[in-house]
């Protein structure tokens, strides 16, 4: 499942969602380029009557084009809201939903076969941090898929050590998930 990660993080940081409508979207990004349609022309690539008809409700963009559009407002939507969620995540920690099939490796006279399970679990500041991290230098949903199984196996399975010695737990298959910052 690519990106969920990153969509978890986007979508907990988001207080209101992105505008839906083309039109609403290029109003926003004309904001952003001082009101000039040719700037923002310039910045999506196409023409700058294609903006202005954009703006006014005539006509879709295509899949390439409205996928850019939508990738712009994300990057520039709310972003005091953004850090300021992250600063909170940071430091207080968030609260991971998650199904998922977890593999593990343990002491003798265990089982290791992978089980589905469905997790809720109060993660600390530094399991957000080194996520962003990651996602600032550009991590793949592999790298933080194995963040959250390490979070996962030292304060939901290890219990912070009092349980579990031993133990390593491989994020393998996520089907859904969620989290609140």
């Amino acid at each position: 499942m690519s990106r969920e990660i990153d969509e978890g993080l986007e979508r907990a940081e988001r207080t209101k969602p992105i505008p839906q409508s083309t039109a609403a979207r290029m109003r926003f990004l004309l904001k952003g380029a001082k009101g000039s349609t040719k700037q923002l022309a310039q910045d999506l690539g196409v023409s700058q009557r294609t903006v202005q008809r954009w703006l006014k409700g005539q006509g879709t963009p295509k899949p390439a084009a409205a996928k850019a559009i939508e990738q712009k407002v994300r990057a520039g939507w709310q972003p005091r809201v953004k850090q300021r969620v992250r600063r909170g995540a940071e430091k207080n920690g968030f609260m991971l939903h998650i199904q998922a099939t977890f593999g593990y490796s343990a002491a003798g006279g265990s089982t290791d076969d992978p089980r589905p399970r469905m997790i809720t679990q109060k993660m600390p500041g530094e399991v957000a941090q080194r996520l962003y991290e990651a996602r600032d230098a550009g991590a793949g949903q592999d790298e933080q898929e194995r963040i959250l199984a390490e979070g996962l196996r030292e304060y939901y399975f290890k219990d912070t050590g009092r349980r579990g010695r031993g133990l390593d737990v491989e994020l393998n298959d996520v089907a859904w998930m969620d989290m609140e910052l």
